[in-house]
């Protein structure tokens, strides 16, 4: 059974930055595309990041150059690192991956090729 935990949203100043952690269990993180994807009430779930089985990423323009995602194998866990967050980073960060085995599609920052999804964690940045 593929189970997604995120954890290490919280609250800091515009400037700061946060870790976002996504514990997997029921495959190995490795073997399938993943991704960081963000939401406030009212608009769609947009992608933030993503990484794929050969460890290639694409961030998406909004955070380029201030977030990072990454992995570590050995912990099976998904990353987000986060720096510089501005207000607009505010909202509810999911994680998500493909089904096993598979790459990312074509648009990885779209939501409707992701299977898993963790249950969220929030991101609130003030001013």
């Amino acid at each position: 059974q593929v189970q997604l935990v995120e954890s290490g949203g919280g609250s800091v100043q515009a400037g700061g930055s946060l870790r976002l952690s996504c514990a997997a269990s029921g495959y190995t993180v490795r073997s399938v595309c993943m991704g960081w994807f963000r939401q406030v009430p009212g608009k769609e779930r947009e992608g933030v990041a993503v990484i794929d089985r050969d460890g290639s990423t694409r961030h998406a323009d909004s955070v380029e150059g201030r977030f990072t995602i990454s992995q570590d194998n050995a912990k099976n866990t998904l990353y987000l690192q986060m720096n510089s967050l501005k207000p607009e980073d505010t909202a509810m960060y999911y994680c998500a991956a493909v089904r096993l085995y598979r790459w990312c599609p074509s648009d990885p920052l779209k939501r409707y090729d992701y299977n898993y999804w963790g249950q969220g964690t929030q991101v609130t940045v003030s001013s």
